[in-house]
Order: structure tokens, then C-alpha cells, then sequence
């Protein structure tokens, strides 16, 4: 399996997270594990499609996907050889660009061709064919360039900052403090533009933290604890598990695999 990431053009980077690609010729099925990262994605694949199992059975997918945020861990599996492209979203920018509710999508990868908002089901005549990285990269940033002109501005800009700076270890009561609103109004807006609620949103970003700290290779894991915010080692390994199913210390974050792509922010 081969990954590339691409940043978007700087104009657009609070809407755009990256651009990726994925491919592979090896046509033997291989299950991956996705992980929360905190972004939302539009996926697009131009050759085969994948299972998922979300939910404890297998369900094949359609060529083209929105994918919401998740709160947890789920399985994909390949049918045959792997070609994607997607767009990695800003927290808030499926809301900002297209009005979506977002809560509507937590936990869910829907299909784009049967979609209900109509500039989101036709992108895939924009993406497709799939012509190589640098052409998809110069398509999408003149359209979300075009689309930005449009977008609503976003009501969590400043919470959302604090939550990325501190690692996702900001109490909600300096978040509502940042918000300026009470707790009550920053929820509804975090189900709103986000999908989930602003305290398991930081735990996501800052679960994410510990694989940056693991890629610097500058810490010892009693550090790492530490530095991402856990009370103890058990508080730690119970949350790592919750979103990994797996111990860290039987984890292979050297592995060549889709979560380790996203969540390391290998090129």
C-alpha cells in the first residue's frame, strides 16, 4: 500500500486539512483498523470499494463516501485492488460549506451519489477520473478556493484553536470561558458543527497527541503519559484502548497501515 498527502493551498487551510491518496496493486483482501483522528472526510474510490464493520457485521460500501466523525474504532477490508482519493475536512467545514448537522453523521460513512445535498453528491464528476496527485490537488484547491467565497463563518474557530493547541487538555470550563456562551450553547454547537460534544472532541485530539509524541521518538512512556495529559498510566491505557481496542504497549505504530498514515501525518 502506498499513502501521499498533500497539503491544501494556504488559503483554504482553515477549511482543508490535507489531501490524500491511497493505492495499492495487491488485490488480496487485508483488514485495517480506523482510529478517530477528529476530521471528517469525502472519499472517493475509483477502484474497488471496501467493507466496513461498524457495527459488528460487515456492510460493502459505495464507490464514493462522507465520512462523519467517530468516536471510536472500526475495520475496513478491500475487495480488490485499492485506488482513493479524499478530501480531510476541518472540524467545522462540512457545516461551513455545505450546512450539514453534522450530530446526523457521527458514526457514519453515508453514500455521496444517494446524497441529499446536491453539491456534495455531484463533486465526484469534479474528483473523477482520479488523474494523478498533482492534477486532484490543483482541482480541489480551485474548487474549495470557489466554494470558500460562500462558506458561513464558523462559531467555534476560537474554541477549536484552544482545544489543537492544548492537545486536547483544556477543561470545558476554559473552553465556555473562550466561547463566551454557556455550556449548555457551546454543546449544542459542538453537536451542531462538530457532531460530538466539546469534552469527547479534546479527548479525541488528545488521544491523537500521544502518536505525535510516539513519531518524535523523544519520550519514554512514562513521559508520554504524562506530557498527553492522563492522571496515570491505567487512566491512560483505558482511554488508548477505548479508541484502539488495543493495549499501547502491543500497538505497532511502525506499522505501514491507513491509521498509522492518518494519525502519524506521514506524507
Amino acid at each position: 500500500m502506498t499513502f501521499a498527502r498533500l497539503e491544501p493551498d494556504s488559503s483554504i487551510a482553515h477549511l482543508i486539512e490535507c489531501y490524500w491518496m491511497m493505492q495499492s496493486e495487491d488485490s488480496i483482501p487485508k483488514i485495517e483498523k480506523i482510529i478517530p483522528d477528529g476530521f471528517t472526510e469525502l472519499i472517493f474510490n475509483y477502484k474497488e470499494v471496501y467493507k466496513a464493520k461498524t457495527d459488528g457485521t460487515w456492510h460493502l460500501q459505495s464507490p464514493n463516501l462522507l465520512a462523519g466523525q467517530i468516536s471510536s474504532y472500526f475495520y475496513l477490508e478491500n475487495t480488490g485492488l485499492t485506488g482513493s482519493c479524499a478530501i480531510k475536512l476541518k472540524p467545522a467545514a462540512l457545516t461551513q460549506l455545505y450546512g450539514l448537522k453534522m450530530e446526523s453523521y457521527l458514526d457514519k460513512i453515508v453514500d455521496l451519489d444517494e446524497f441529499p445535498n446536491a453539491a456534495l453528491a455531484a463533486l465526484k464528476n469534479i474528483v473523477l477520473p482520479f488523474q494523478g496527485a498533482a492534477h486532484f490537488k490543483t482541482t480541489m484547491d480551485e474548487y474549495f478556493i470557489q466554494l470558500a467565497k460562500t462558506a458561513d463563518q464558523n462559531p467555534l474557530e476560537g474554541v477549536l484553536e484552544l482545544i489543537f493547541n492544548s492537545n486536547g487538555m483544556s477543561p470545558v470550563s476554559e473552553l465556555v470561558t473562550t466561547a463566551r456562551l454557556s455550556e449548555r450553547q457551546l454543546e449544542r454547537l459542538f453537536k451542531k458543527y462538530i457532531g460530538l460534544s466539546p469534552k469527547y472532541y479534546s479527548r479525541i485530539i488528545r488521544f491523537n497527541y500521544i502518536f505525535e509524541l510516539i513519531k518524535a521518538k523523544a519520550s519514554s512512556w512514562t513521559e508520554i503519559v504524562y506530557q498527553s495529559g492522563y492522571y496515570d498510566q491505567s487512566h491512560f491505557i483505558r482511554n488508548f484502548k477505548a479508541f484502539t481496542g488495543e493495549d499501547p504497549s502491543s500497538y505497532f505504530f511502525e506499522e505501514d497501515n491507513m491509521a498509522n498514515f492518518f494519525l502519524m501525518k506521514k506524507k
